[in-house]
């Protein structure tokens, strides 16, 4: 890779109770770079998404954050320290306004207008529905409107955590186009996905997890001729 990392797992395990399902995970984030992290259900993805943010303490290894260990450190404080979560599912407030989850946003210091401005400029349709209940709008707006939430904050690290969940073609390809620019603009993004081909054309990195462990990690070209054997246990 072409750039120091931002983040670092270093021979990464975890378990739930007793069962182990990372098995010594080494994957790197390089600074105002996109790293997608693929394979198929069950693989591991989303518990190293967690061990990474802290939710979930590593049993052994490392979570190194800008040359500094965290392993251990609470999500609260990696978020002051830049990193921000999308998780799955868009983690919105469904019975509030477009303009009332913005202002949980507000918690970073910004003023609301602030908020809202930035917001409406990447995304302009949260504008036009600005007062309208979340729970009335579509799955694309809502996953819109957690990453506008998220991005309130100016994340040097930000998480996403499959993306295009639920959503329908022509709406995830126009995220992951939003997501592009947010990588243009300087943000170090990892990107957790099942659907690997949708997000390929917007990492300059890419890595297949199976079975807790990371079996490839390349460039998309190179890694995109791995995916059936992944995929289909080949």
């Amino acid at each position: 890779m072409d750039s120091s990392p931002l983040l670092e797992l270093q021979g990464v395990r975890a378990c739930y109770d007793t069962i182990e399902v990372l098995h010594g995970v080494d994957l790197a984030v390089p600074a105002g770079k996109v790293l997608a992290l693929l394979g198929p259900n069950g693989a591991g993805k989303t518990t190293t998404l967690k061990v990474a943010c802290g939710l979930i303490p590593p049993s052994a290894g490392k979570v190194v954050l800008a040359g500094r260990d965290c392993t251990g450190v609470r999500p609260e404080e990696l978020a002051r320290r830049g990193l921000v979560t999308i998780p799955e599912g868009k983690g919105v407030f469904p019975n509030l306004t477009v303009r009332e989850n913005l202002q949980v946003a507000t918690y970073s210091g910004r003023k609301l207008s602030e908020v809202e401005a930035m917001s409406y400029e990447r995304f302009p349709r949260l504008g036009e529905r600005r007062n309208q209940l979340v729970g009335t709008m579509s799955g694309g707006e809502q996953q819109m409107l957690s990453m506008a939430r998220g991005l309130a904050s100016n994340p040097a690290l930000l998480f996403l955590d499959e993306l295009s969940m639920g959503l329908a073609p022509l709406v995830v390809e126009e995220l992951y186009g939003i997501v592009a620019q947010i990588a243009h603009s300087g943000v170090s993004i990892l990107v957790v996905e099942q659907f690997a081909r949708t997000v390929l054309g917007v990492a300059d990195y890419a890595a297949i997890m199976v079975h807790g462990q990371v079996r490839a990690i390349g460039s998309p070209a190179e890694i995109e001729q791995e995916l059936s054997a992944a995929y289909l246990g080949g």
